[in-house]
């Protein structure tokens, strides 16, 4: 058994009320449980108790065993001097305030339904799962698996609000700067993610905005703080792309020092970073104020409207310098803008929103159910154990319950958890 087991068992009052008395005898009132405390300090802050006659509002620590109290060396710690109630599986010995008086105490191994504690035994008696319940994924309720799904991507979303608010804050709330960073990670992918996104931090946005006249230079720009443009090659339009970077980096006093090298090892030609930097040029060039744009663009058609750029015109034959190939335009494809959409757009103009108290739920719920879901082996995985609508909304929810819920053995906090516990 686990701790947090017993938490669940505490905040959803999964045990027998009847006759509820302490280890002493005294009897016991729940009023309110408290707030689920995630961070240090008690489980439960400002629950709100009855004991005896003697109304009490303080928190409440559980623990499998009275005697974990001491292990976690909770007698030296300030924060538990409030504990109204101590709440444990098995309780093997007292424990005592400051003042002397012994901290009252609800056990809780006689008043625990067995099915309750055979379902939580069969959620996690196999490690080696997939997910731990991967035989009974599929028998959840439609319903309930569509409204968690809805939660798990806003929780998603959340998360990159997150990380857009600090960068936000570093950046003295440029926003554009901002998005540009975020569209720089995206066009790498996952395996240059980190890399373009050093180019984002290498320079400032004037920079690029100054540079946005004609594709070729920012082409140039980019290509040469990534290092792309530092060796021989005899051709025309790297030479070309050279001269252009050396002037650029002379006039804006540009240094690529810690900007990361992409690399091109195990990629198909389309994903190349010459490629994908070519296009993201020519995108920012063709809408300067791409960002605006974006906030101001509600439908899927819309967006991909605008992203519906091609890399300039040397890469028609070419996938890297000097090499020549089949000609072929090199267009963003579909696929590859509705990820921009899905890893960019959605998450800032949730946090735009954010910012400016506007709710658009809605819209960004339908922007996502009208893109097609990604294409990994973890929604690979869950579409095997049951149907699954086909977008992003419910791949994006997916990936959040893989990583955050079933990756750590989070079942009590997950709506498909909780339901195979009270399964009959």
């Amino acid at each position: 058994m686990h701790e947090d087991f017993l938490h669940y068992v505490w905040k959803f009052q999964k045990y027998s009320s009847q006759e509820l008395t302490t280890y002493a005898g005294e009897v016991l009132q729940i009023l309110s449980v408290g707030t689920h405390n995630f961070d240090a300090g008690p489980d439960f802050l400002v629950a709100k108790l009855k004991i005896g006659p003697q109304l009490w509002i303080g928190n409440v620590e559980i623990h499998l065993s009275s005697s974990h109290w001491y292990q976690h060396g909770h007698e030296q710690d300030a924060h538990y001097d409030n504990v109204v109630l101590h709440v444990v599986w098995d309780h093997d010995t007292e424990v005592y305030r400051n003042n002397g008086d012994a901290v009252p105490v609800l056990e809780l191994k006689e008043r625990v339904c067995p099915k309750l504690m055979n379902n939580y035994s069969r959620l996690l008696k196999n490690p080696q799962r997939w997910i731990p319940c991967e035989p009974d994924f599929g028998a959840v309720e439609e319903v309930l698996m569509r409204n968690w799904m809805d939660r798990l991507f806003f929780e998603r979303l959340e998360v990159r609000a997150a990380l857009i608010e600090k960068e936000l804050a570093l950046s003295a709330n440029h926003w554009e700067k901002v998005f540009f960073q975020m569209l720089c990670k995206s066009f790498g992918l996952k395996i240059n993610g980190a890399s373009f996104y050093s180019l984002a931090q290498s320079m400032d946005y004037d920079i690029v905005r100054k540079c946005s006249d004609a594709p070729v230079t920012l082409e140039a720009l980019f290509m040469g703080q990534l290092h792309l443009l530092e060796g021989e090659v005899y051709c025309g339009y790297y030479e070309q792309l050279q001269d252009m970077y050396t002037y650029l980096k002379v006039k804006h006093n540009l240094g690529n020092e810690g900007v990361v090298t992409p690399k091109f090892f195990r990629l198909r030609p389309p994903n190349f970073p010459t490629i994908r930097l070519s296009q993201m040029a020519s995108l920012l060039s063709r809408h300067p104020h791409l960002f605006s744009q974006l906030m101001e663009t509600h439908s899927l058609e819309e967006m991909r409207a605008l992203f519906a750029v091609s890399a300039t015109h040397y890469w028609d034959g070419h996938y890297n310098f000097g090499v020549p190939s089949a000609i072929r335009k090199k267009s963003l494809s579909n696929r590859f803008i509705d990820l921009l959409i899905i890893n960019t757009v959605i998450p800032l103009k949730y946090c735009y929103a954010k910012y400016y108290g506007k709710e658009i739920s809605e819209e960004l719920i339908s922007l996502a159910c009208a893109i097609r879901a990604e294409e990994n082996s973890i929604v690979k995985k869950y579409k095997s154990l049951r149907n699954i609508e086909d977008n992003a909304l419910q791949s994006q929810a997916l990936l959040q319950l893989k990583s955050n819920y079933c990756d750590l053995h989070k079942c009590l906090q997950c709506e498909v958890g909780n339901t195979l516990l009270k399964k009959q």
